[in-house]
Parts: C-alpha cells; sequence; structure tokens
C-alpha cells in the first residue's frame, strides 16, 4: 500500500496568500535601530512605499542636551505592497526580521490609520518637540551649580528662554531662574507627541 505524505507550504499557506493579494499596509518588524536601512532598501530596491514616522528631541547626554531623531514606534515601520508578490523579498531585506504576524496571519494596517499618523507628525515623517515647560511640571537641572536636582518649574519666561523652577536646595526651597538649556523635561517624549 502507497502512503502519501501532505506536501509542505511555506510560511503563509495558498489561502491566505490568494486571499491577500491587493496592496495594502503591513508593519513591518525591524533590528534595533536599523528602521531607516530597511526602509531606504524597501525603497530603492523593491520600489515599496514605506512610512517611518520619527522624532527629534533633545536628549540627556554627558551632562547636556544634545538632538537626537528616533523612531515613533523603534523596531518597526509601515510598508504598502502585494503580499502574495513580494512577501519573500521583504523579508529578506537588511534590516528586516519579519512582518507582524499572529500566527499565519499577517494583519494589515487601515489606511485612514496611516493617514491619521502622517496628519499628526507631519508630512516630512519627522516630528520636532520641542521642550515647552508649564508651570507644575517636573524637571531635572542637567547642567551648572544645581546639577542634578529636580525641580518644579514654578513660571515660564519665553523672551529670555529661561524658567523660574522652585527647588529644594540646603533644607529650604528656593526659587531659581535657570535656563531652559540646563534642563530635561520629566515623562515620556512619545506619549506626548499624542497629548
Amino acid at each position: 500500500m502507497r502512503v502519501t505524505l501532505p506536501r509542505l507550504t511555506p510560511t503563509m499557506d495558498h489561502l491566505a496568500l490568494a486571499q491577500q493579494t491587493a496592496r495594502a499596509w503591513y508593519c513591518v518588524h525591524t533590528h534595533c535601530l536599523r528602521e531607516h536601512i530597511a526602509a531606504g532598501w524597501l525603497q530603492a530596491r523593491l520600489q515599496v512605499e514605506t512610512y517611518l514616522p520619527r522624532i527629534r528631541f533633545r536628549r540627556k547626554e554627558r551632562h547636556r542636551l544634545a538632538w537626537t531623531t528616533e523612531a515613533l514606534f523603534p523596531t518597526y515601520l509601515f510598508a504598502r505592497f502585494d503580499l502574495a508578490t513580494v512577501l519573500q523579498q521583504v523579508q529578506c531585506v537588511p534590516g528586516v526580521i519579519d512582518l507582524v504576524r499572529f500566527g499565519r496571519h499577517c494583519p494589515t494596517v487601515p489606511d485612514h490609520a496611516i493617514e491619521a499618523l502622517r496628519a499628526r507628525v507631519g508630512a516630512d515623517e519627522v516630528h520636532v518637540i520641542r521642550e515647552e515647560y508649564i508651570p507644575g511640571q517636573g524637571v531635572e537641572i542637567i547642567t551648572g551649580p544645581f546639577q542634578g536636582l529636580q525641580a518644579v518649574v514654578t513660571r515660564v519666561l519665553p523672551a529670555k528662554e529661561r524658567v523660574n523652577v522652585l527647588l529644594d536646595f540646603l533644607g529650604r526651597q528656593t526659587n531659581v531662574e535657570v535656563a531652559t538649556n540646563n534642563l530635561s523635561a520629566n515623562g515620556d517624549i512619545r506619549r506626548r507627541l499624542f497629548q
């Protein structure tokens, strides 16, 4: 008696591929800090439309603030392509780990979600987050004689790019005027984009 073994299928079955033949947005998982490399390869080599929203902000580095640019969603980018024809090529792009998937299913990202992100981040895919201090906000002094102390903003002096802060110093509360480039705001920088 002859026994036939079932035919092995690739990572996605043929039925799922047949249902997803139209171009759609997918979320691509990348290696850490390689989002821009993967996006460049997808655009240049495969002519795949990509969207990599990024944020530019000041970060504390060695007792000073320096401008840095990061992906809004670290290790992820969005790409629009026909899953049935380009999937294997996308998986082989430098910097790409795989598509975000649940089992064999690769969910699509709705067009309106991408458009909403573009409207919020801006046309050039980089949203600059400026430090805007408000009274009552917690801050850390990162340079000068009060370096490392936590303080609370009491008044904003925008014309001078300075703020008044209240800090505990030598056992008493002191009101001090500090340049905004000597401060680091407390809180998640990404969360402020969507407030």
